[in-house]
C-alpha cells in the first residue's frame, strides 16, 4: 500500500539500502536504522505502518525489538529477514507474531513488496474491524440504555393504566361486575370499566383495541376520558334519561374517526336497570360472543355491529333482553381465543361454553379453569363477568 511508512533495520547497509531504495520507488515512506536500537528509538518516534528487520545485529537482535513492538503497538506488522541456517529464530519469531519472514540474501524484491502489501491490508483490515466492533459495541451500549428507559416508561405507563381500571367489583344492588386483564405486554390494548348511571341503573363495557403496546394503551386512556365526560354530562342533567349503548358507541367512533390515529376498537357494553330487570346491550365488532348462564342453560347471547373507529357511516343496534333472577354473563375479549389449545373456531366456543356451564361462572374460577394464572400472554386477555344472585 503506496504512501504507507516502512520502518526497515539491518545492519548490513548495502542490503538496507537497497531495500529502502526499491521500496521508495514504489512509492513507500520509509525510515531505516542500523541495529535494534535505533530502530527501537526510532519506531517511539515516528510509529510505522509496518517493521521490516534483520534477526541478527549487534546491540539489540531482532527478537527483541519484535518483544518491544508487541509491547507497543500489537497489530503493527512485522516481518523479519533472517541468514539461512538460523531458522530456529525464524520459528521463535513467528510465535511472537510476525507476520512474514524472508531468508538473506533476497533475490526478488517484489514478493518482498508483496508481502508487504498483503501484511498492510490484513492490518488495516484489522484496525477497520477492530472500529466497526467498538461501533458496534456503542451502538448495543446506547440501545440498552434506550431499552431500560423504554421499560422503565412502560411499567410507569402500566402503572397508570391498572390505575384506570375499576379497582374493585361494583355491588350494584343483588349484581356484582368484576373483572380481570392479562396483558401481552406491559401495556394492554384490552380495558374495562363499569359505574353506577343512577340509583336504579348501572353500565358496564369491554374493548379491545387494535393492536398491543403503547398505541393501543393510548387508546384505552382516550376511552376512559370519553367514557367519563359522557358520564358527567349525563349526570349534570339529572341522569334520568334512559342510556342507549348504541349512542355511546355512536359518539365513540366518531370521536376515534376524528382522531386519525387510524386505530379502532372491538367493544360490547351494556346497561343493567334493575326498575325494569332488563339488559340493554350494543355490539361494536366484539368477538367472541358473550355467554349468558342461567344454571339450567348456558347459550351465546346474540348481536351484530362494526368495529367502533373503523367506519364513518358505521350503526349499531341495541338489543333488550330480560333479566334472570340468577344468571352470569361472561365477556371475554379475544385474545382468549390465542391460548385455547382447539384446533377450529367452532371447537373453542363450545370449550367456552362448556367450561362455563361446568360452573367457571366467576373471575378467579375462570382464570384457574382457562389457565390464565400468567403475568403475560400471546395477545391481551379481557376478562368480565356481570353476575345476579337471588
Amino acid at each position: 500500500m503506496a504512501s504507507s511508512t516502512i520502518l526497515v533495520i539491518d545492519d548490513d547497509t548495502i542490503v538496507r539500502e537497497s531495500i529502502v531504495a526499491y521500496l521508495e520507488d514504489s512509492g513507500f515512506s520509509t525510515l531505516q536504522a542500523d541495529n535494534g536500537e535505533q530502530g527501537l528509538a526510532l519506531f517511539k518516534e515516528t510509529p510505522p505502518d509496518l517493521v521490516l528487520c534483520d534477526l541478527r545485529m549487534p546491540k539489540m537482535d531482532g527478537l527483541t525489538v519484535l518483544r518491544s513492538v508487541r509491547e507497543l503497538s500489537p497489530d503493527t506488522p512485522f516481518i523479519v529477514v533472517s541468514g539461512a541456517g538460523i531458522m530456529t529464530d525464524v520459528v521463535q519469531a513467528m510465535r511472537l507474531g510476525a507476520c512474514n519472514y524472508f531468508i538473506k540474501p533476497i533475490v526478488d524484491l517484489e514478493v518482498l513488496e508483496y508481502a508487504i502489501n498483503r501484511a498492510l491490508e490484513k492490518a488495516q483490515l484489522i484496525l477497520e474491524n477492530r472500529r466497526y466492533r467498538e461501533s458496534l459495541e456503542e451502538v448495543i451500549h446506547s440501545l440498552k440504555n434506550n431499552l431500560h428507559l423504554l421499560q422503565e416508561d412502560q411499567k410507569a405507563g402500566r402503572q397508570v393504566q391498572m390505575k384506570m381500571l375499576p379497582q374493585e367489583p361494583l355491588i350494584f344492588e343483588n349484581f356484582k361486575v368484576d373483572h380481570k386483564i392479562i396483558p401481552s405486554l406491559y401495556l394492554s390494548g384490552d380495558f374495562v370499566d363499569y359505574f353506577a348511571l343512577n340509583e336504579h341503573s348501572f353500565a358496564f363495557y369491554l374493548a379491545d383495541v387494535s393492536g398491543h403496546g403503547a398505541s393501543s394503551a393510548f387508546i384505552t386512556v382516550l376511552l376512559k376520558n370519553m367514557s367519563m365526560n359522557l358520564l358527567k354530562e349525563y349526570q349534570s342533567h339529572g341522569g334520568r334519561a334512559r342510556v342507549k349503548p348504541s349512542h355511546v358507541l355512536n359518539f365513540l367512533n366518531r370521536s376515534l374517526l376524528e382522531t386519525g390515529l387510524g386505530k379502532h376498537v372491538a367493544v360490547f357494553g351494556g346497561v343493567v336497570d334493575t326498575r325494569d330487570q332488563t339488559l340493554t346491550y350494543a355490539f361494536g365488532g366484539h368477538y367472541p360472543l358473550p355467554i349468558l348462564s342461567t344454571g339450567e342453560k348456558t347459550r351465546c347471547i346474540q348481536g351484530r355491529g362494526l368495529p367502533v373507529g373503523l367506519f364513518e357511516n358505521a350503526t349499531f343496534k341495541d338489543v333488550t333482553i330480560d333479566l334472570p333472577e340468577q344468571f352470569t354473563l361472561t365477556i371475554l375479549s379475544d385474545g382468549i381465543l390465542e391460548l385455547l389449545p382447539q384446533k377450529t373456531l367452532q371447537e373453542k366456543e363450545d370449550y367456552l361454553l362448556s367450561v362455563i356451564k361446568e360452573g367457571a361462572v366467576t373471575v378467579s374460577a375462570l382464570t384457574e379453569k382457562l389457565g390464565l394464572n400468567t403475568e403475560a400472554a400471546p395477545d391481551d386477555v379481557a376478562i368480565l363477568i356481570l353476575k345476579r344472585d337471588k
